[in-house]
């Protein structure tokens, strides 16, 4: 199998063969990410593991942003009217946790913009979460609510598709299409036909009754039907956060237990929630500990809040000081349904321990400009777990004899409850066409009634 090592020796051996220094032809920090395992290992996943495609790849990546001059896309380079606009912007998080970069499609007209403007904007964007996420996969937001066809642009989605297809590997977890009117059907059949046939796999619609199975409603906004009452607002790049993000690395690659310099916390277990069921009721537990020489207050959010009772949720810890976090699942959710979830742990030092609740709030609320740590966690049901309580809701309901059928009942129910939902569409949908033949018609008949019965006196004179 080809590793990240097998990748680096293919792109040296064709570095050395290249007529032009290494300098010259890639930018320095290409070059240096081009020795990055974790980077290499995400351009082997997207070139499905052979070891010459991703090492093509590698290339074409680097040729690309030397001639786009991509290093050099900040917030001095880019027109920050447009970007204030919010026509672009990061918010929220999917059900598996990856951030979401959402396009407003009805703030934008084609041809109201310079493109090439555009371009650099989406570059800056995905740069900048590619930084801030530590290259974890985002998810590609269309909110199509209230776009018509003259806020299609194919051209600005057939980019945006080519930086996740070509520049940006193993960088995307969903795309999702939201609210879309039915009139922009055929446009998105095209854009589906550039994509791979994995990232179609990937593609998801959605409306406000069914978003939820994709964005948690605590992490969708307001106009989406969620919690989220969040307004965009630009908020600069903190470099310094980004340059201390990348500490992250090697400490998520290693075991349970163990800490990298840099980090403010230490997760025991680190990166895997462990729940067991015990008197009839199914619960985990992690900890936390203050590895930082700083106070630090620290948050834990979830992708599905009414699932799980979390104690405590947030609190304030001295330097060395540990934490136990109890996580209890709640009456009423299948355990196969929790294993999707996932924890946000996030802490930011703090002055000093003794801090009001609003000194805590006015600290989170500008911690962009202070050193702050995010760490996320999934949730792990042993198989034994599962066997027993994968098909019945937790805490204390009785196990039915069996449980594979009320597995069918739910699946049957889904399948149907889909299938009425499309059949509803549908109807809708020629309900409004009969409307319109109607009206019609009747404007029909009377103009042919109003030429045929004299009533204007005209027959009357001939």
């Amino acid at each position: 199998m080809a590793t990240p090592a097998d990748v680096r020796t293919i792109f040296e051996a064709r570095l050395k063969e290249a007529t032009l220094n290494p300098t010259e032809l890639f930018h320095p920090l290409d070059l240096e990410r081009s020795k990055d395992d974790k980077y290499l290992k995400r351009v082997l996943i997207h070139c499905e593991k052979d070891a010459k495609s991703a090492s093509d790849m590698l290339w074409d990546i680097c040729t690309w942003r030397k001639s786009n001059a991509v290093n050099d896309i900040n917030e001095n380079t880019i027109r920050l009217d447009y970007v204030k606009e919010g026509m672009f912007f990061p918010r929220g998080r999917d059900v598996d946790g990856s951030l979401m970069l959402i396009l407003k499609s009805k703030m934008h007209v084609k041809g109201q913009k310079s493109f090439e403007d555009l371009k650099k904007i989406m570059i800056y964007w995905f740069d900048r979460l590619e930084r801030e996420e530590n290259g974890n996969k985002i998810t590609m937001f269309f909110d199509m609510d209230g776009a018509g066809l003259s806020n299609m642009d194919m051209e600005l989605i057939k980019y945006l598709i080519s930086l996740f297809k070509l520049y940006y590997p193993n960088f995307l977890n969903y795309i999702v299409i939201f609210n879309m009117a039915w009139v922009l059907n055929a446009a998105f059949k095209v854009v589906k036909s550039l994509l791979p046939a994995k990232a179609i796999e990937r593609m998801k619609f959605a409306n406000k009754d069914t978003l939820k199975d994709i964005v948690a409603p605590e992490q969708a906004l307001k106009c989406w039907g969620g919690k989220d009452d969040y307004v965009f607002e630009f908020v600069p790049e903190n470099l310094s956060v980004s340059e201390h993000t990348p500490k992250k690395v090697t400490f998520a690659e290693q075991g349970d237990n163990q800490h990298s310099p840099g980090e403010m916390l230490r997760r025991n277990p680190n990166d895997n929630i462990t729940f067991k069921s015990e008197n009839d009721e199914v619960s985990g537990q992690f900890t936390i500990t203050n590895m930082d020489e700083s106070t630090i207050s620290f948050k834990i959010r979830t992708t599905s809040p009414e699932k799980f009772r979390v104690r405590p949720s947030s609190g304030v810890l001295a330097s060395g000081a540990s934490q136990t976090v109890l996580i209890v699942v709640q009456a009423g959710f299948q355990l196969r349904t929790v294993t999707k979830d996932r924890f946000l742990v996030i802490s930011v030092q703090i002055p000093k321990m003794d801090m009001t609740p609003k000194e805590l709030a006015d600290v989170w609320q500008n911690s962009t400009g202070s050193k702050q740590d995010e760490y996320r966690l999934k949730c792990n049901f042993p198989e034994s777990e599962l066997a027993i309580n994968g098909n019945i809701v937790s805490s204390g309901n009785k196990i039915p004899e069996k449980p594979e059928n009320l597995t069918n009942v739910l699946t049957n129910l889904q399948n149907n409850y889909e299938v009425l939902h499309n059949q509803v569409h549908t109807l809708k949908i020629f309900q409004l066409m009969t409307l319109v033949m109607t009206g019609v018609a009747v404007f029909l008949g009377y103009l042919i009634y109003k030429n045929t019965s004299g009533s204007d006196g005209y027959c009357e004179r001939m």
